[in-house]
């Protein structure tokens, strides 16, 4: 007697074989299928990932755990970033994230360190946060002066300054750092927060 035939026809074939079959066709609509959901999933993709990226760009997002609130956050509140007379602010990323997109990328990797710190707990107290507050301004300091204070320049740029506007030891500083090539971290350490203890940190000249 001979044995039925179990072979899967096209009729009996489930859902996901008929799928794949579908998906296999080198047919023009299959091809131009792929390409539409190609198209929208990096549209999604894109989207989702520039709007989290936003969303960790703002100072409220910096501020979100009580290391930075209790500590930097409070002396920048009392500086001219903060307060002045014109209200324009300059907020903690437009100080320490980039603008440009590549740099922006690279800083948000970099920071990706501080989590640990985070996590266990390294900077919790502000004890602990000042023992390595000099180790975490140097990091800042350094990355600064290697990118030549680009997010000071975003606002401050040597090329448009008129020194004759400016108090004469401003303006004698400026045309000196102009002349010997110096940039805006070089002198302005601590504009915006505490200084470490600077006894074995050379100044700006």
């Amino acid at each position: 007697m001979a044995e039925p035939d179990h072979t899967p026809t096209e009729k009996k074939a489930g859902p996901l074989l008929r799928l794949w079959r579908w998906w296999r066709r080198p047919s023009r609509l299959a091809l131009g299928t792929l390409l539409l959901l190609g198209f929208g999933s990096g549209i999604i993709f894109w989207g989702g990932f520039n709007t989290g990226m936003e969303a960790a760009n703002t100072e409220q997002f910096c501020i979100g755990c009580h290391e930075m609130r209790e500590n930097v956050y409070e002396e920048y509140m009392g500086t001219v970033h903060y307060n002045n007379r014109s209200g324009v602010r300059a907020t903690c990323p437009d100080c320490h994230v980039p603008h440009e997109w590549a740099p922006k990328m690279l800083r948000k990797l970099k920071a990706s360190k501080e989590l640990y710190a985070k996590a266990f707990g390294l900077i919790d107290t502000p004890q602990k946060f000042d023992q390595h507050r000099l180790a975490m301004a140097s990091n800042e300091w350094a990355r600064m002066k290697a990118n030549d204070s680009q997010e000071c320049r975003n606002c401050h740029n040597f090329e448009y300054m008129d020194f004759t506007a400016q108090k004469t030891v401003a303006a004698k500083m400026h045309d000196k750092a102009v002349t010997e090539g110096k940039t805006c971290i070089d002198c302005h350490k601590g504009i915006a927060h505490k200084l470490p203890d600077m006894r074995d940190v050379p100044n700006g000249f």
